[in-house]
């Protein structure tokens, strides 16, 4: 099942999508929908087909869901820690414990088409495409979409202890355009995500990747960020990224970066310095 947000009587409300029409969730977030069935012990899906209602409504996808919590990987593939350069990503990268950090929450996440951020402190903000796990109780992974873990890589460069401020600011994490349910994905690792970033109607980026280039399992990371660590559903886990956008194509206001996954569908932002 597609599920996602769209803007219905004047709020954001949960919705089941079908290309370009969905059917509204009546006095539901898709967090709200996460959170109740969990509550009541219910697939994610039969919750939203109960609540749904019949008729379809032309719609444009919001953001997914209003996080509780974004969680991020860093170094998962051999691409993300040669580019980082250094003797501490490859040693993360080979070490059984995975680099796990807090993007942020909500406050921080923007959807289709709202503008990502350009740090105004730094001379190389770049995205970093990456598949997104949607996850419920216990780490239970409900659902995929697409991310842009906007990041400030000179600011990390500089010191890997500013990594906090490197990943974390306005408008820093793009979601969208919809969240696929877990049973309609059943191999994540089957997966190819592609990234192209235009300016002036030119694309000066363009790559993509197998998610099956990650270097860890899905359950090993999720197994590490729940220790110790009760993350609460309907927060949101995003896995790494194997795509490197260089210093050539850094981002400047009125740049548009395009994600894109073909069982998801495309998650489209402008930059701006915000």
């Amino acid at each position: 099942m597609r599920l996602g947000q769209i803007k219905w009587q004047g709020s954001t409300t949960a919705a089941i999508f079908n290309h370009t029409s969905a059917r509204p969730i009546p006095d539901y977030t898709l967090s709200d929908l996460i959170c109740a069935a969990e509550k009541r012990g219910a697939p994610l899906a039969e919750m939203a087909e109960e609540f749904a209602i019949p008729r379809p409504v032309p719609a444009e996808p919001l953001i997914p869901l209003q996080p509780r919590e974004v969680w991020a990987c860093g170094s998962t593939y051999a691409t993300s820690a040669h580019a980082r350069g250094g003797e501490i990503y490859e040693r993360v990268r080979a070490d059984e414990r995975p680099q796990i950090y807090l993007k942020g929450t909500a406050r921080v996440c923007v959807g289709p088409g709202q503008a990502i951020g350009i740090r105004p402190d730094s001379k190389f903000t770049a995205p970093e495409p990456e598949l997104a796990l949607v996850l419920g109780a216990r780490g239970r992974v409900l659902g995929y979409t697409l991310a842009n873990d906007v990041s400030a890589w000179d600011i990390e460069r500089q010191n890997p202890l500013y990594l906090p401020q490197s990943k974390t600011f306005q408008a820093s994490c793009a979601l969208g355009p919809i969240m696929v349910t877990s049973d309609e994905i059943t191999d994540p690792r089957s997966l190819v995500l592609s990234c192209s970033v235009s300016r002036s109607g030119e694309t000066i980026f363009s790559g993509e990747v197998a998610i099956d280039r990650l270097g860890r399992t899905l359950d090993a990371l999720i197994e590490f960020l729940l220790r110790a660590n009760p993350v609460p559903p309907a927060s949101v886990f995003l896995t790494g990224t194997g795509i490197i956008i260089g210093e050539s194509a850094k981002l400047e206001a009125g740049d548009a970066v395009t994600i894109r996954i073909e069982q998801i569908g495309e998650l489209t932002n402008p930059a701006a310095v915000l």
